[in-house]
């Protein structure tokens, strides 16, 4: 098995998308558990970083809840069966459809409706509803507050009377 080496390097901060979590067969194919829903990262010709080098995606297909993948150079069930557990990462997506990202919003400080500085973000907090910033305050602040950012680190909300009495 080898690595591609011809990777250039990342341009800013790595995502993780997934992790490999064992050998599919006898002919190197893998099982991807992904964590992202865009799924285009596994397309033929995708090159994910892991702390042992690159792996550029030579075929995928989907198998219900996980991905079955077969890297470039990774030719037998030994080679498929070394890459158990590795975590695959990736240059983040710049979308500009408004989405926001994790990665854009921790370390960003909240600013409120009424220009007063709230917290940095520490974490985003999964909840059904929405959502939540997580404040290095112990504030949580829903994601459906948000009115506007990350921009130049600051996130701007607008949120309901009484929030940060809470």
């Amino acid at each position: 098995m080898s690595t591609s080496s011809s990777w250039t390097e990342p341009s800013g901060k790595l995502l993780e998308i997934g992790r490999i979590t064992r050998p599919h067969g006898l002919a190197g194919e893998v099982s991807v558990s992904l964590i992202t829903d865009r799924t285009e990262r596994l397309d033929v010709g995708s090159r994910l970083q892991t702390d042992q080098g690159v792996l550029e995606v030579a075929r995928s297909s989907r198998a219900n809840d996980r991905w079955l993948v077969r890297f470039v150079g990774v030719d037998s069930r030994e080679d498929a069966d070394a890459l158990r557990g590795r975590v695959l990462r990736a240059e983040p997506i710049d979308d500009d459809d408004g989405t926001l990202w994790v990665h854009e919003l921790v370390g960003s400080r909240v600013v409120s409706q009424d220009e007063v500085d709230r917290g940095m973000v520490t974490e985003v907090q999964a909840n059904p509803a929405s959502d939540l910033l997580v404040l290095d305050t112990g504030q949580l602040v829903p994601l459906v507050f948000v009115v506007s950012g990350p921009e130049d680190g600051l996130i701007r909300v607008q949120v309901p009377d009484g929030l940060w009495d809470l």
